[in-house]
């Protein structure tokens, strides 16, 4: 990715492009996304910062790290990762998103576009598609990102 761009992960969308029965364990198939960009982020298959944003069930998968996880500082920039990012911690910022996971993502949009990011969403979803775009956001679709993970 381009300098100032940062990666925001529709995980539920992501998970679901493969029918690889992530139904019957939605958390644990969220746990081995999350594994699998901390590991593409380590090996430099992909660059930071990378957001992913969990809902529903799949939450049990990853604790969050984001602005939303207790203890976190509010106010930590730098290089690693977008406002708000925990810096002692590799790999994704992981957001659990309070109700719909679309909201959740198009809020992250919008806060990155307000720091100077250039956001891109990995979704296949055409609604979201048109809220990130709207918002000012660029989108790729599931198999982009499947292509870079382990």
């Amino acid at each position: 990715m381009a300098p100032g761009a940062a990666l925001v992960v529709d995980a539920a969308n992501v998970v679901g492009s493969r029918p690889d029965g992530w139904w019957r364990d939605r958390a644990g198939a969220a746990s081995r996304l999350v594994s699998a960009l901390a590991e593409a982020l380590s090996t430099g298959a992909l660059d930071g910062p990378v957001v992913v944003v969990l809902e529903g069930a799949a939450r049990a998968g990853a604790p969050a790290t984001g602005t939303d996880a207790p203890g976190t500082d509010d106010a930590c920039t730098d290089a690693s990762g977008p406002v708000g990012a925990r810096t002692d911690e590799p790999g994704p910022r992981v957001v659990h998103a309070p109700a719909d996971g679309d909201s959740a993502i198009v809020a992250e949009v919008n806060n990155l576009v307000a720091a100077g990011a250039e956001p891109t969403v990995v979704t296949a979803d055409r609604g979201l598609r048109a809220r990130v775009e709207a918002a000012g956001g660029n989108v790729v679709g599931p198999s982009w990102l499947r292509d870079r993970l382990p």
